[in-house]
C-alpha cells in the first residue's frame, strides 16, 4: 500500500513530505539518547575525584577529567558508559568500573491551546495526553484531534492525527503545539 502511495505521489508530482503528515511517531525507539543540556551523574568506583555530576556541553560532548572531550550527543547512557570506560582504560585506570545515570532530562515544550504553556520535565513513556495534562489540559478553543509535534532532531513540525494509531510518546526536547480548532 505504501509503495502504491509513493508511486502515485511521484507520478502526480506531489511532494513526498505531504504524505508524511500523519506518519506515526509512536513506533520510534523509546531508548533515551543524550543531548546538550542533559545533566548526568558519573560514578567511577574507587576514584572519588572523578565521581560527580556533569553536563553535556552545547557541542554535544562530555568534558571529563583525564580523557578530555567525549562525544555524547545521540548516544544512549550505556553507549557513553562503554566509551568512557574504554577511554579511562586507555592508559589512565586499570579495569575502570563506570556507571552513568541521567540526573536531569531536557524538558519538552508545549504551546498553543493549553491552560499553561511552557516547558515541563519529561519522563520515560510520557504520552501526548499526559503532556497536555501536565500543561493544565486543553483550552476551550483547542483542536483535540490534531496536534503538531517537532522532534528535537527534526527541522520541521509534523501534523499528527491523535485518533489514528496508538499513544504518541513525547521525548526530551520535543515541541508540541496545540492548534485552535476551526468551527
Amino acid at each position: 500500500m505504501n509503495i502504491l502511495m509513493l508511486a502515485l505521489a511521484f507520478n502526480c508530482g506531489l511532494p513526498l513530505r505531504a504524505l508524511a503528515q500523519d506518519a506515526p511517531v509512536a513506533a520510534e525507539s523509546l531508548e533515551y539518547t543524550l543531548a546538550p543540556g542533559d545533566r548526568i551523574r558519573i560514578s567511577v568506583f574507587g576514584e572519588d575525584g572523578l565521581t560527580g555530576d556533569y553536563v553535556i556541553t552545547s557541542g554535544g560532548n562530555l568534558s571529563f577529567p583525564l580523557v578530555g572531550n567525549l562525544a555524547a550527543s545521540n548516544k544512549t547512557v550505556e553507549e557513553l558508559q562503554t566509551a568512557l570506560k574504554t577511554a579511562l582504560a586507555d592508559g589512565y585506570l586499570k579495569d575502570p568500573r563506570v556507571t552513568i545515570q541521567v540526573v536531569a532530562f531536557r524538558p519538552f515544550y508545549i504551546l498553543g491551546e493549553v491552560a499553561r504553556p511552557g516547558d515541563y520535565p519529561v519522563s520515560t513513556g510520557l504520552t501526548i495526553a499526559q503532556a497536555v495534562s501536565q500543561a493544565g489540559g486543553y483550552s476551550y478553543r483547542a483542536n483535540t484531534r490534531k496536534i503538531f509535534i517537532k522532534r528535537a532532531n527534526e527541522a520541521a513540525e509534523r501534523l499528527i492525527d491523535v485518533r489514528k494509531g496508538g499513544p504518541i510518546i513525547v521525548r526530551a526536547g520535543d515541541t508540541i503545539r496545540i492548534a485552535e480548532r476551526h468551527f
